[in-house]
């Protein structure tokens, strides 16, 4: 063996010993990331309406909650279907909460929505749980959603068409809870709204996640 690769190897051999791992990236490179196929492919190309439910209580609370949800959930699925090149046509939130308000039974009936706004299909959110503050450690803040997510294919009546109930989402920030000051309750709602919204993103394109 000539000098050059004999001092080679057994450097290399010193640093396997030694604990070092500088070979994996070349070796496993690649496989650190999985990638994650969506639930619902048919987006692209079609025309969209984001609807959100809350319960009588929460909108009490929060009376703005269907269009700040809704509004989060459409921006970051035209943000990132825009990167992948496949454009949806969503109805603006704003639009769709001007209409709610005027017809009552449309919140419950994301067909009748749909229908008004000519959508192929309406993504509805029906919230399960929204708090910020724990009702036993109310000092403590920690942003909660969970909502279920089913995409309607509208009908071309308001009675009529299909569903797809896909698995429901839930959104925690941040993971261990905070004391309450100040000027951080507005920070925590503000970004549990937004890992709610790609939790519900997600679910309509491909994406990878690091292992």
């Amino acid at each position: 063996m000539r000098p050059a690769a004999h001092w080679i190897l057994t450097a290399a051999l010193l640093l396997c010993s030694t604990g070092c791992n500088w070979l994996t990236p070349l070796i496993f490179i690649g496989e650190h990331k999985k990638e994650i196929t969506a639930e619902f492919d048919k987006l692209p190309g079609t025309r969209v309406v984001v609807l959100v439910w809350a319960p009588p209580e929460t909108r009490f609370d929060y009376p703005h909650v269907r269009l700040e949800l809704a509004t989060h959930v459409a921006d970051k699925l035209a943000a990132e279907m825009k990167t992948k090149q496949q454009k949806v046509d969503l109805v603006d939130p704003v639009r769709v909460e001007d209409f709610l308000q005027r017809n009552y039974d449309a919140q419950v009936s994301p067909n009748i929505v749909g229908v008004e706004f000519e959508a192929d299909y309406v993504i509805y959110l029906e919230l399960l749980e929204f708090q910020f503050r724990d009702p036993d450690r109310p000092q403590f803040l920690q942003g909660q959603i969970e909502s279920s997510v089913v995409v309607h294919e509208v009908g071309k009546t308001a009675a009529a068409g299909k569903s797809l109930e896909l698995m429901p989402v839930r959104a925690i920030y941040p993971e261990t809870p905070i004391l309450l000051g100040p000027t951080n309750a507005p920070a925590v709602r503000w970004n549990t709204y937004l890992k709610f919204a790609e939790e519900v993103a997600r679910k309509f394109y491909d994406y990878t996640v690091d292992l």
